[in-house]
């Protein structure tokens, strides 16, 4: 499966994400205003992921690498709480363009957690690749700091326990702001729907082309996404509300 490059659907930010060189911060975390420390953070827009924080949570990692967070998905009408989990071997990136996402600072492999629109009751078998790919390579994704990614491939499509899980294996390039060259890059994703909500939640886990084939890069991202879980949190009579990540306030979801 070909994809086209997606078109800008909200100008201003893709305009700021213009502003990021995506082949320099996707190896370093580094961008041509300095490391990803707060004051080089302010004025940049936070990719889209489609991350919802249930408010009063943080994301935490462990010692030995396990990641967990909660996650409110649904609408403002009928929001639902989600606990994530995953195992890595990164650290667990922090400030404000980040929402769950583990990284190399040195290489630059990773992986982090995406959410989708409603998939409209539809199981992850009868939903397009496409649908999947549709948050991650918008202007405003989270590979898209310089521009959509191009020859964007789906090479794999699998799904796993049952249904409950799909696999999709990529390929794509980035192009390099100071070069203008095409930096080849391989990505797995695993999606799964948790009972009950109308949403499905994403890891992703991506390497440079030839780490991933010579750097062990494939390897390691198949450890992650197969530790991925995502599933309802348990009842409670607190109200949902989201995080408000802009100024400490919290907001009825």
């Amino acid at each position: 499966i070909l994809l086209s490059p997606t078109h800008p659907a909200n100008a201003e930010a893709a305009a700021i994400q213009d502003s990021l060189s995506v082949d320099e911060f996707l190896r370093t975390g580094v961008d041509g205003g300095g490391n990803m420390g707060v004051s080089s953070q302010a004025g940049k827009s936070r990719p889209q992921t489609g991350v919802v924080f249930r408010d009063g949570t943080d994301v935490l990692q462990g010692k030995n690498g396990d990641v967990s967070a909660e996650l409110l998905v649904g609408t403002k009408a009928s929001p639902q709480s989600v606990l994530v989990s995953f195992n890595a071997p990164y650290k667990l990136e922090k400030g404000s363009v980040f929402d769950v996402e583990c990284r190399d600072g040195k290489t630059g492999d990773g992986a982090f957690l995406a959410v989708t629109e409603s998939t409209n009751g539809k199981s992850l078998e009868e939903l397009p690749s496409s649908f999947f790919l549709e948050r991650l390579f918008d202007p405003t994704g989270r590979f898209s700091f310089y521009g959509p990614p191009t020859d964007v491939k789906v090479k794999k499509s699998t799904l796993l326990d049952n249904g409950e899980r799909r696999m999709l294996q990529l390929t794509f390039s980035n192009l390099s702001q100071s070069t203008n060259a095409e930096i080849p890059r391989n990505a797995v994703v695993v999606a799964t729907i948790p009972k009950g909500t109308s949403n499905a939640l994403m890891i992703v886990a991506s390497s440079n082309s030839s780490r991933w084939r010579k750097g062990g890069g494939e390897s390691r991202a198949m450890e992650i996404v197969d530790s991925f879980r995502a599933v309802p949190a348990p009842k409670s009579s607190m109200k949902l509300r989201v995080k408000d990540r802009s100024n400490g306030a919290s907001i009825d979801f």
